[in-house]
């Protein structure tokens, strides 16, 4: 590959992995703090009430930043943590693939809960986003040009 691309290759990760954390988030902050914290709660997460009213915005806010790759360092270790949580809590215990097909069904097959799979491919793309930068198209570049003309 072209050296001059590389510094393209970021946007792609950033702007599928910022999507995913920010409609995440959008759907636990639509559907109400009290759902999340039942669940935060069946799964023993520590503190579910405060976690419950952080995690919306850690995954809203968080996924923005990667979107935009503004301070993609630092938004990435609140995300990483989020995943690892998960993986430990919730997906683990259902094996490493995301997609457990169950039985066949007239309509379609019919899956599982999902394993860790994408759980760790998020925490492998904010551990590339943190080793080799937002790339030229971000925030994080314009700032850092701003800084450093």
């Amino acid at each position: 590959m072209d050296k001059k691309y590389q510094q393209y290759a970021p946007l792609v990760l950033r702007l599928i992995m910022g999507y995913g954390f920010m409609a995440h988030g959008w759907v636990k902050l639509s559907r109400g703090p009290i759902g999340l914290e039942k669940l935060l709660t069946q799964i023993n997460v520590p503190m579910p009430h405060l976690n419950a009213l952080l995690l919306p915005f850690v995954e809203l806010i968080g996924g923005l930043a990667i979107f935009v790759g503004a301070f993609t360092t630092v938004a990435s270790i609140p995300l990483i943590l989020t995943m690892l949580v998960a993986i430990i809590t919730v997906n683990y215990k259902f094996g490493f693939s995301s997609v457990n097909t169950i039985g066949l069904t007239p309509p379609g097959p019919k899956f599982g809960p999902p394993g860790y799979e994408i759980n760790l491919l998020y925490i492998a793309g904010l551990l590339s986003l943190t080793l080799s930068g937002a790339g030229r198209l971000s925030v994080d570049a314009w700032l850092k040009q701003r800084r450093d003309p």
